[in-house]
């Protein structure tokens, strides 16, 4: 177990383990199931050099900060706002009030995603005849017979094993639990990713959607398009969620930031192109172009078309729900560990304790997110200039505060405080250790993180709250 109440901190034990930890968090849903539907909406191969543009710039650069954070002072999120500032601890707060949101709902979509594994080995002719009625009852509503009933399986055994799993990684600490998961997880969602993506891109009328996606058409980027990749590379890389700080607090010094961050950046951005030449050619070949999409929807409901068409589509179903698994469970326990530590040395609360009590109310609060889909009438409030004051679900109004709003707004303030108040030269000298380490790109990181990520930041938050245009 992590000797965090111990007095001596837990610290990654390698580079390796701290790479894959922060990868495994970076890498998520998102990747799998929005990158690819929108890299198609932007035209192929024209937006993923624009992502890999806006990753570069924007993305590794609040990164590398909020990573800066954490090693610097070796402390949770709420403990490293504070010794840098200690008026702006509150700002630590909200960080982990925005993790603890997120999980609430991540939890949900877990169990989903294990719903689905259960459903393509026991019965997935179920699956085929009837996609969106299947994942409807996964969600209380049949819609061959009319009836609404409350989902146990949806919404509270599969996302309790989903939370348990996470729980127990946590548990066992920092090393044996978090570091040696990892170590198995990420190699283990590569080589499925892999394994998918070659039996994707050699289906018969694959080509045209390797084609596509390689044919750089610059004619097709416009602002929204833009706007739609710089989204996307934000909260891909799970910034703003008080997870980089926390898995920062946990490096040791001899390890060089700015690399680390690179490769992480890398690693989560080749996920993403994966997942593109595995989606994309599948559904050009099975369904039709027409049919890409992003989302749940289209992860649960449209893909059971590919399946269904694609030899040994059974097989390869499993595989890519696996594969779901594993990128959702990383980013889960990552999002789980931030609020966890936080607790056990703000509130001196023993580790495992903090784990079982914050997932057990994060899990409650989460089941209201899957009944409130379709079964349960239950909805939230939002405003914006675009649509003035109006009831989303709840379920959109837990992502509407997240997306929108905290997330963003968290990202912000760790731009004006290691950019601005901390100020870069105290973050460029963390860097290099005295001169351990050397960091070229000192003078782009500054500019970028004092001015062009600022004002990303400043346009996502513009176009969330006024426009009503949700960017991840």
């Amino acid at each position: 177990m992590s000797n965090i109440n111990s007095g001596k901190r837990a610290q990654w034990t390698n580079s390796i383990g701290f790479v894959l930890a922060a990868a495994g968090s970076a890498v998520g849903l998102g990747n799998i199931w929005r990158f690819p539907g929108k890299a198609y909406e932007g035209g192929g191969a024209a937006f993923l050099i624009i992502y890999i543009a806006i990753v570069a710039v924007i993305g590794s650069t609040v990164m590398l900060a909020e990573l800066v954070m954490g090693r610097n002072t070796q402390k949770n999120t709420i403990g490293a706002y504070r010794q840098l500032r200690p008026k702006w601890a509150g700002w630590g707060v909200l960080s982990i009030v925005t993790s603890f949101i997120i999980l609430c709902y991540y939890i949900q979509v877990g169990g989903w995603v294990i719903y689905y594994i259960f459903g393509y080995i026991l019965k997935p002719a179920e699956i085929f005849a009837n996609p969106t009625n299947y994942f409807l009852n996964m969600l209380g509503s049949d819609t061959v017979n009319g009836t609404v009933f409350f989902p146990w399986l949806g919404a509270v055994l599969c996302p309790l094993l989903f939370i348990g799993i996470a729980v127990y990684i946590i548990i066992r600490g920092v090393n044996k639990g978090i570091e040696n998961f990892n170590k198995f997880g990420m190699p283990a969602l590569f080589i499925i990713l892999i394994i998918l993506m070659i039996r994707s891109v050699t289906l018969p009328g694959a080509g045209e959607g390797i084609k596509f996606m390689l044919t750089p058409n610059f004619s097709t980027i416009t602002p929204d398009i833009v706007l739609l990749a710089l989204g996307q590379a934000f909260f891909s890389l799970s910034l703003g969620m008080a997870i980089m700080i926390t898995y920062g607090s946990y490096v040791k010094k001899e390890e060089n930031l700015a690399k680390s961050t690179a490769i992480i950046c890398g690693m989560d951005t080749l996920v993403s192109f994966l997942a593109v030449f595995m989606i994309v050619p599948a559904v050009f070949a099975t369904i039709g172009s027409e049919n890409v999409g992003k989302g749940g929807s289209f992860a649960f409901i449209a893909l059971a078309g590919v399946f269904e068409k694609m030899p040994a589509g059974v097989l390869f179903g499993i595989l890519f729900y696996l594969l779901l698994f594993f990128s959702a469970i990383t980013s889960a326990v990552s999002l789980l560990e931030g609020s966890v530590v936080a607790m056990t040395e703000q509130l001196k609360i023993d580790r495992k304790i903090a784990a079982i009590g914050l997932a057990l109310i994060m899990f409650l609060i989460g089941i209201f997110y899957t009944i409130s889909q379709v079964s349960v009438d239950m909805t939230g409030v939002w405003a914006d200039y675009e649509n003035g004051i109006f009831f989303p679900s709840f379920g959109d109004f837990m992502e509407y505060i997240t997306d929108r709003l905290l997330i963003p707004l968290n990202a912000l303030t760790v731009c004006i405080l290691v950019g601005w108040v901390w100020d870069t030269k105290n973050g460029i000298n963390e860097i290099r250790q005295d001169g351990k380490f050397r960091f070229k790109l000192a003078g782009i990181w500054s500019v970028s993180l004092k001015y062009i990520a600022i004002a990303a930041i400043l346009i996502i938050l513009v176009f969330g709250l006024v426009f009503g245009k949700s960017l991840s």
